[in-house]
C-alpha cells in the first residue's frame, strides 16, 4: 500500500515554502477558507494525474511573481521509499523525476500515486454536462491501469489532426482532403472503439459498487443504474463518420465519437440529472467517489489516498456519518473550515492560517 509520507512545495498556489508530514491514518487540515486547505491538497492530488482537479490550467497552479513551482513528495510504497519530484514552469512542458530518474512521459507516473478526491463541486458529476462524467470515467480508467489512459491520449492525438484537417478545409470536401480524412477516420475508429469498449467495460464493474455506496449513504434500498451513451455505437463509429463527414465539414470540428459521449445515471429508473432531489444528488456524487475508490483499490491492490475536501459542510449529519462509515481503512485526509464531526477521529490535526500550518497537540 502505497503513503504519503511527507510534501514539499515551493512557489504552488499562495505557497511559498511548505513542509509537512502526514499520519498513516487520518490527518485533518482545520482553517477558515482561503487560508490554503484546498490548495495543499489540490498539490498531492496533482501527483496522481498532474493535473488539477479543480480544472485549474497550469500557470494558475504557480504562485504570483514566480517563473514555476516545485511539488516534492516522499511516498512509502510496501515498504519502498519513493521521491517524486516535479517542476511546473510558467512557460514549456512539466519536468517530473521519480527517485532521481527523468520520467519521460507524465502517465510513467500514474500507479506511483493514486488518489481519490471527495469535493463540494462533486455535484457537477451529475448536474453538469457529459465533459464533467467523461473526466471522471476516463481518472478511473487511468486510475486501473495507466495503458488505458494511453486510450485516451490516442483518441485526443488523432481528433486534433482530425479537426485540424477540418477547419483547413474550409468546407471543402476535395480530393485530397477526402483522402486524408480517411485515413484519420480509419485511426479514430480504431482507438475510439477501443476507448468506448473500456469505458462500457469499467462501468459495467463499477455498477455495483455504486449501488451498494448509494443504498449505505441514503440509509435505505434504492435503484442505481448507470449506462452508457454513445449513439454511434449502434452502427459502428466508421458509418456514425461517414454520415456525420458533411456535417464535421461545414462546422469545423468532428461530432460523433466518444468525446462526445455520456453517462447516464438513474435512481428508481429516472434520470438523475432532471429527475433526483438535491439530496439524491449529493448522495450519487459521494457514492460515485466511494465506487470509484472500491474499484482502484480492488483492481489494483493498492487504496488510493482519500482526499475529502471540505465536503462535511454540504452534508446534514446523517450523511456525514453514513460517509465516515464507509470510508476504506486506508490514509485519509479532511480539510474542513468549520471543523469535523463529532465521528471523525484525525491521528493527526493541523491548523492552517495564509498559507502556514501548525500542529495542533492531541488533547
Amino acid at each position: 500500500m502505497a503513503r504519503l509520507r511527507r510534501l514539499w512545495l515551493t512557489d504552488f498556489r499562495g505557497y511559498r515554502e511548505l513542509d509537512v508530514t502526514f499520519s498513516e491514518g487520518v490527518t485533518a487540515i482545520l482553517g477558515d477558507n482561503g487560508q490554503g486547505k484546498t490548495n495543499l491538497v489540490e498539490a498531492i492530488a496533482w501527483l496522481a494525474t498532474l493535473s488539477s482537479f479543480r480544472g485549474a490550467p497550469t500557470e494558475a497552479l504557480i504562485r504570483r511573481g514566480a517563473d514555476r513551482a516545485i511539488v516534492r513528495a516522499e511516498i512509502d510504497s510496501d515498504g519502498r521509499e519513493v521521491l517524486i519530484e516535479a517542476e511546473i514552469p510558467r512557460t514549456g512542458r512539466t519536468r517530473v523525476q521519480v527517485n532521481r530518474q527523468r520520467l519521460t512521459r507524465g502517465r510513467e507516473l500514474m500507479g506511483v500515486v493514486r488518489a481519490t478526491v471527495f469535493a463540494p463541486d462533486d455535484l457537477r458529476l451529475i448536474k453538469e454536462g457529459p465533459g464533467e462524467r467523461r473526466r471522471f470515467l476516463d481518472e478511473l480508467l487511468a486510475a486501473r491501469h495507466p495503458k488505458f489512459d494511453e486510450q485516451r491520449a490516442a483518441v485526443d492525438k488523432v481528433l486534433r489532426q482530425r479537426n485540424t484537417l477540418l477547419k483547413q478545409a474550409g468546407g471543402r470536401l476535395t480530393e485530397e482532403v477526402a483522402i486524408t480524412l480517411d485515413v484519420w477516420d480509419t485511426k479514430l475508429v480504431t482507438s475510439g472503439t477501443a476507448l468506448a469498449d473500456r469505458r462500457v467495460e469499467t462501468l459495467s464493474l463499477l455498477e455495483p459498487h455504486l449501488a451498494t455506496a448509494y443504498d449505505q449513504l441514503a440509509g435505505q434500498p434504492a435503484q442505481v443504474s448507470m449506462h452508457y451513451d454513445a449513439p454511434w455505437r449502434g452502427g459502428g463509429l466508421a458509418e456514425a463518420l461517414a454520415t456525420s463527414r458533411r456535417d464535421d465539414l461545414r462546422r469545423g470540428v468532428t461530432t460523433v465519437g466518444p468525446h462526445r459521449d455520456d453517462v447516464v445515471l438513474a435512481i428508481g429508473g429516472l434520470a438523475a440529472r432532471t429527475h433526483a432531489s438535491q439530496g439524491e444528488q449529493r448522495s450519487l456524487a459521494l457514492a460515485l467517489r466511494l465506487a470509484a475508490q472500491r474499484l482502484a483499490t480492488e483492481e489494483t491492490g493498492q487504496a488510493p489516498i482519500l482526499i475529502l475536501d471540505d465536503v462535511f459542510s454540504e452534508l446534514d449529519p446523517d450523511r456525514s456519518d453514513a460517509l465516515l462509515a464507509q470510508l476504506p481503512d486506508s490514509q485519509a485526509l479532511l480539510t474542513s473550515a468549520a471543523g469535523l464531526p463529532p465521528r471523525a477521529r484525525p491521528d493527526c490535526t493541523w491548523s492552517i492560517v495564509d498559507h502556514h500550518l501548525t500542529e495542533v497537540p492531541d488533547d
